[in-house]
């Protein structure tokens, strides 16, 4: 099985991500997926291709660029599944868990999301906010596999940077274990 992880944006602009209680999304989501892929890979049943393989990674060269680099990447790999790691900010700092958006109730993806988060949630204790339905994010629109949004925590709630900062490795963990579950591999 072919899973595309895509750690959401850039290490610098274009494309750079949130930034919340001394964390830059763009490192908690490289550092995350290079545990999941590590994970994967061990796994006989998985084959795995990262979009940021390297901490330098740069793709594209705008917003729009950068997500077409992604999604390109995957649908020419021939991907099975999409999964685009990311950390959710809020104004709130009270505002906390994990949440997930696909493109479509439907979809595969959406049986897939219920089992990331219930993975993310017996591994790290954070609040399973949902899965939800955004047809506007381009990720989720244009791979021609089902694809998965997982917003990991908030960077601007201090428990869940604590967590992301400091155990990394419970969320790679959280995201394999919900691979499994979906794959009924237990």
């Amino acid at each position: 099985m072919k899973i595309y992880i895509d750690q959401g944006h850039n290490p610098v602009n274009p494309n750079a991500g949130a930034e919340g209680n001394g964390l830059r999304e763009q490192d908690i989501n490289f550092d995350v997926g290079i545990r999941l892929a590590e994970l994967l890979e061990q796994d006989p049943f998985f084959e795995v291709r990262l979009s940021r393989p390297t901490p330098e990674t740069q793709l594209g060269t705008s917003t729009a660029t950068s997500l077409a680099a992604r999604v390109d990447d995957a649908n020419n790999w021939g991907a099975d599944y999409f999964i685009s790691l990311h950390c959710n900010s809020n104004p709130n700092p009270n505002v906390s868990g994990s949440e997930a958006y696909v493109y479509s109730a439907s979809s595969p993806a959406y049986e897939l999301a219920e089992d990331l988060l219930d993975g993310l949630e017996n591994t790290t204790g954070l609040t399973d906010r949902g899965v939800f339905i955004n047809r506007g994010l381009y990720v989720l629109r244009r791979t021609r596999m089902p694809a998965v949004l997982v917003e990991l925590g908030y960077l601007s709630n201090a428990g869940d940077a604590a967590k992301l900062r400091d155990d990394p490795q419970s969320f790679a963990n959280g995201l394999y274990n919900g691979l499994r579950e979906y794959f009924d591999l237990d």
